[in-house]
């Protein structure tokens, strides 16, 4: 089944609206756009870094940018998107030729983890999608809507393979674009994350400004079989969040993005409303969990555009046993 028939299916069958169909087809065919771009890296003049600097303090690729106006020209293209979050604008987006009463609203990262790709790594692009509320005026609290309330979310990964994850509330669903025919294929229908997989990505390079419960969380996996969790733990990381997710989805695992003390001014270093949000829907979605270690992502009231907290998602006895680190 290609993404196509399987959204017409889908919107039909969730009683959403044919337009959720034509926004998911748009952004998918931001990520084709993207993926030729990735696969060109250097040969198409992206692959540099810039003097400029990002809403985040962030400097910023021109694949960064050209990411971004990808998806803007997309998103515009539908007509039912009333406006936009993105990580590289320090404010929202609005579409002036949006339809009457657009229903939607986005959120997107348009390439996470960009510093892979002076290397040739993995990158992605992830969103989520939102309702408009009625009469929608242009502000930035119409964005702050909790994460349960999303109506569709997802990633598409730049790799080996282009691959498209999305979740409109019934499972998690990935296709893989067919380079030959240029259509995205229902490959791996509703993935299922194991409840244990003895594996976990983090960046141990900051282990010394965790909090003591992670610290421990982490000594106990390392101890491997001869400690108190007596199971051998592996650990990965691909310094792109939607490599890491991707691989959990896949097998299992658990993704954590602390609380780290050397950072005061913010509770965490991944972005609420375009990277957490989205990546939790998924995950739970197909029998996972997330968390900031203390409570659900999906339940956080955004209190800003650009928050950032932390993030704990993957398999749910993990998940659940690191928020007894804490609460203990």
């Amino acid at each position: 089944m290609n993404l196509s028939d399987f959204l017409n299916q889908s919107c039909a069958t969730l009683n959403h609206s044919s337009q959720l169909s034509e926004l998911i087809l748009s952004i998918a065919e931001a990520g084709k756009q993207i993926a030729a771009l990735v696969a060109k890296g250097k040969l198409a003049g992206v692959s540099q870094q810039l003097n400029s600097i990002n809403v985040q303090g962030e400097a910023q690729m021109q694949l960064d940018i050209s990411s971004h106006d990808i998806f803007i020209d997309c998103l515009s293209s539908t007509k039912v998107v009333f406006g936009a979050v993105s990580e590289e604008l320090a404010s929202p987006h609005y579409f002036s030729d949006h339809i009457p009463d657009a229903p939607y609203l986005v959120c997107f990262d348009p390439l996470d983890g960009s510093s892979n790709i002076a290397l040739d790594g993995v990158v992605g692009s992830i969103f989520s999608i939102l309702p408009a509320p009625p009469n929608a005026v242009r502000s930035d609290e119409i964005f702050l809507q909790q994460g349960i309330g999303q109506i569709a979310a997802g990633y598409v990964l730049y790799g080996p393979a282009t691959m498209l994850v999305i979740s409109a509330g019934a499972g998690t669903h990935a296709f893989t674009l067919d380079p030959d025919t240029k259509v995205f294929e229902l490959t791996h229908p509703d993935l299922k994350i194991p409840a244990h997989y003895p594996e976990f990505a983090i960046n141990a390079s900051r282990q010394r400004f965790w909090e003591a419960p992670m610290q421990q969380y982490i000594a106990d996996c390392l101890a491997g079989e001869e400690g108190v969790r007596q199971c051998n733990f592996n650990m990965r990381w691909m310094a792109s969040m939607v490599a890491d997710i991707h691989r959990i989805l896949m097998r299992g695992g658990v993704f954590l993005y602390p609380k780290d003390h050397q950072v005061t001014d913010r509770a965490g270093r991944l972005r609420l409303l375009y990277e957490v949000s989205p990546m939790g829907m998924l995950i739970e979605q197909a029998g996972g969990k997330a968390s900031t270690a203390r409570a659900s992502v999906l339940d956080l009231q955004p209190l800003q555009i650009h928050q950032r907290v932390p993030a704990i998602l993957g398999s749910i006895n993990e998940v659940d046993l690191i928020e007894q680190y804490h609460q203990s």
